[in-house]
């Protein structure tokens, strides 16, 4: 079953200190962890635990990543 977050629960899957790296896009919560460039939940600028749905389409590869992440929730 999928989760619902928040953006205060997002918030806490920042990929600091050991704990997973999430990101929202289009109300989908996405599982950047095992993302190489998103160690530590650092992204070129960007950090984990943010809705960044604005940003992704400024990114050279726009939203074509995400057909390779998991999806782990929604954002409500």
């Amino acid at each position: 079953m999928e989760k619902e977050f928040d953006l205060t629960q997002l918030a806490q899957y920042d990929g600091q200190d050991g704990r997973p790296a999430y990101v929202a896009i289009d109300g989908i919560v996405y599982d950047v962890t095992a993302v190489p460039a998103w160690k530590g939940g650092k992204h070129h600028g960007n950090t984990a635990g943010n809705d960044l749905s604005d940003v992704i389409t400024h990114a050279p590869h726009e939203k074509a990543v995400l057909t390779k992440l998991p999806k782990v929730g929604t954002l409500k």
